[in-house]
């Protein structure tokens, strides 16, 4: 993403993710290709350290710190599917996010959520639920995916209302049109809201 020096009117969103396979890293990359297309957003990616160190798997982008997210504006997460749930690095992260739950640091942000799975009924949904808990216990405003997006009648390789999903092999590479699109409108719609509420706060203190 772009990372250029930020002006006072730039607000920075984190889109925070999980991936083991890179399908969720890949549908990241097109959030935050949304929310850049929105002018004074800016999409820093991050992701979240493996439990196991065996399991850990080589990326471009920095481990999350928890005081990021006092900063930012809004936040978009994603992780694998795993049994249903979101993964086990993924939760422990935010197990680990009791202090900004008591100052109240992410009440009030907009926030969406996205996932990928290996097949059309590995639990997508349920997945995507898992991760609006420990959202909703902070307080954020969850976005999901509207049906006035076309995409979301008529693909069949991901996209639910609950935000932005894949439907992919493993090993397989690239993801279908329809899919990178609905991530990108999902992106884009997280940064207006962001934007919007950040005027809101900007000009009633």
């Amino acid at each position: 993403m772009i990372q250029s020096s930020l002006t006072p009117s730039t607000i920075t969103i984190i889109v925070l993710y999980h991936s083991r396979h890179g399908t969720t890293q890949q549908l990241a990359r097109h959030i935050a290709r949304g929310i850049e297309s929105v002018e004074h957003c800016q999409a820093s990616l991050r992701t979240v350290a493996d439990i196991n160190p065996d399991d850990a798997h080589p990326t471009a982008d920095p481990i999350i710190e928890i005081k990021e997210l006092k900063q930012c504006d809004g936040l978009a997460i994603g992780s694998p599917v795993w049994f249903g749930n979101m993964s086990a690095a993924m939760k422990h992260f935010w197990d680990q996010t009791t202090s900004l739950w008591i100052s109240g640091d992410l009440i009030d942000k907009p926030a969406c959520v996205f996932t990928s799975s290996s097949s059309p009924h590995g639990g997508q949904e349920t997945t995507q639920q898992s991760m609006m808990l420990p959202l909703l216990h902070h307080g954020m405003m969850i976005m999901g995916l509207p049906y006035s997006e076309p995409n979301l009648h008529t693909s069949f390789k991901g996209g639910t209302p609950y935000g932005a999903s894949s439907i992919s092999k493993q090993g397989h590479s690239g993801l279908d049109k329809q899919v990178t699109e609905l991530a990108f409108a999902q992106g884009q719609r997280l940064a207006k809201a962001a934007l919007a509420l950040s005027s809101i706060n900007t000009s009633f203190p």
